[in-house]
């Protein structure tokens, strides 16, 4: 007896005794999903994953390279097969007109237009309450529902029903949005006889890179983003990305960074039984104009540390190398921000002091800021003696002070308000010499009436 969807287990299992059963894995559904999908892109670069169990190709300008639209359906229709995968395919002018006659339509369509308006209303995907009122109102199809004047079926299903329906009938536009957008540069070089040599894969490599350098002078460019991918025969996709600080052209700077990418590698590159094809993209260029390089006797310039930070990027982790950058907040502790190296392009310069003034800010600050016991004339008056790690401080000297407000607008989720209370920091120097940074949490008497003292940082 045949199984269907919708049949409970004791159902099942009362009709095929020796049923084998397993729980559903959503995660390994969507792993499984997302990695056809990458193997996809052997048949067009616009692939997007339609959970939780389709995919959807735009072949638009690619059916020619596999003969035609005929040709291109029967062969992914074979390869999935071959991996003992079911499935059913349509085509169609839209994605959602794809998507829909894949799953509801039986049989061959000869009329695209006609087809659409023949399928239930599921087709239209809305929620359950939608869907139900349609069929209840007698709008069992598509067509009836497309019969409908389109401001009585907003008004009593939602508009949503109404755009879902405009992009079945291909008369609202619903771009595809593929799993890796097309980048500005891409080259590959297919095998007529899958090639079981990594080295060889790796000269191709090389030699794609070369003529992306020509291309890429040729516009005065260079390259940021960098991904080669190693198709094999038996459907794997292998992938090596790297990044660089600043626009690169040079061929062998970025070879030497891909095999750097391999030394990192758990996995070594395996061709299995061959690679098919191997392609190189690089996703992301910026203006690189031509330069003279430095002569003999001269220090490195900026792009030998950006080559060196490069090359530490790719062994280590893009995490790994880091670099501070100022921050526009008038918080201290918040004024400078640490991202990774290769996101940096170019530097920002850092605030410079007036000569002959001290320092503003200590050299050293403390995350977080550390409490101390202060006494002071009045509440609301500068410190005379500090303790500070059970070590009392007497106060020669201060300069102060100097008032810096919270970022209320990003107090959220700070029922106490202690986010919100105002600072008053003094510069202070004790009876050794030693300076400090101090500062007074709270206005004494309109935020707090016992506010807190903390040592925020040391002067040299």
């Amino acid at each position: 007896m045949a199984l269907g969807p919708g049949l409970t287990l004791a159902d099942a299992r009362a009709r095929v005794p020796d049923l084998i059963v397993q729980d559903h894995d959503a995660a390994a559904d969507a792993d499984w999903l997302d990695r056809l999908a990458d193997r996809c892109v052997r048949f067009t670069p616009m692939v997007a994953a339609d959970p939780p169990d389709g995919l959807l190709l735009d072949v638009t300008g690619c059916a020619h390279l596999f003969g035609d639209e005929e040709n291109l359906t029967a062969m992914i229709t074979t390869w999935l097969g071959e991996m003992g995968m079911a499935m059913r395919c349509a085509r169609a002018s839209t994605a959602e007109a794809a998507h829909a006659l894949a799953r509801f339509h039986r049989g061959k369509v000869s009329d695209e237009g006609i087809a659409i308006r023949s399928l239930p209303v599921a087709a239209l995907e809305l929620d359950a309450e939608s869907d139900l009122g349609l069929r209840r109102a007698g709008l069992k199809t598509v067509g009836a529902v497309a019969q409908r004047p389109r401001a009585a079926i907003a008004a009593r299903f939602g508009a949503a029903s109404v755009l879902a329906l405009e992009r079945l009938l291909g008369e609202a536009e619903g771009p595809l949005n593929p799993r890796y957008a097309e980048p500005p540069l891409i080259l590959e070089r297919r095998f007529a006889e899958p090639i079981a040599n990594t080295d060889y894969g790796l000269r191709v490599l090389r030699e794609l890179m070369e003529e992306a350098a020509v291309q890429l002078a040729e516009k005065d460019q260079g390259g940021r983003a960098f991904e080669a991918v190693f198709t094999r025969s038996d459907g794997l996709v292998q992938r090596l990305q790297i990044e660089t600080g600043l626009p690169i052209r040079d061929s062998d700077a970025v070879i030497r960074l891909f095999d750097e990418k391999m030394e990192t590698l758990t996995d070594p590159l395996d061709p299995g039984f061959g690679f098919d094809s191997v392609r190189l993209s690089i996703s992301k260029t910026e203006a690189l104009s031509p330069s003279q390089k430095h002569l003999e006797g001269e220090k490195p310039g900026e792009s030998d540390i950006a080559a060196l930070i490069d090359r530490l990027s790719v062994r280590l982790g893009r995490q790994r190398v880091q670099r501070l950058q100022p921050h526009d907040t008038h918080i201290p502790e918040k004024d400078q921000i640490a991202r990774p190296s290769i996101e940096v392009s170019g530097n920002r310069l850092w605030p410079i002091p007036k000569t002959g003034e001290p320092p503003a800010r200590p050299l050293h600050l403390f995350d977080p800021p550390e409490r101390i016991t202060v006494l002071a004339a009045v509440p609301d008056g500068p410190p005379h003696r500090f303790t500070w790690r059970r070590k009392a401080h007497d106060v020669l000297r201060y300069e102060g002070p100097e008032r810096i407000a919270s970022e209320w607008w990003q107090s959220k989720g700070d029922p106490l308000g202690e986010n919100r209370l105002t600072r008053d920091y003094y510069r202070i120097e004790d009876a050794s010499g030693h300076r400090y940074w101090v500062f007074r949490h709270g206005l004494y008497g309109r935020e707090k009436n016992d506010p807190d003292w903390y040592l925020h940082g040391l002067f040299a």
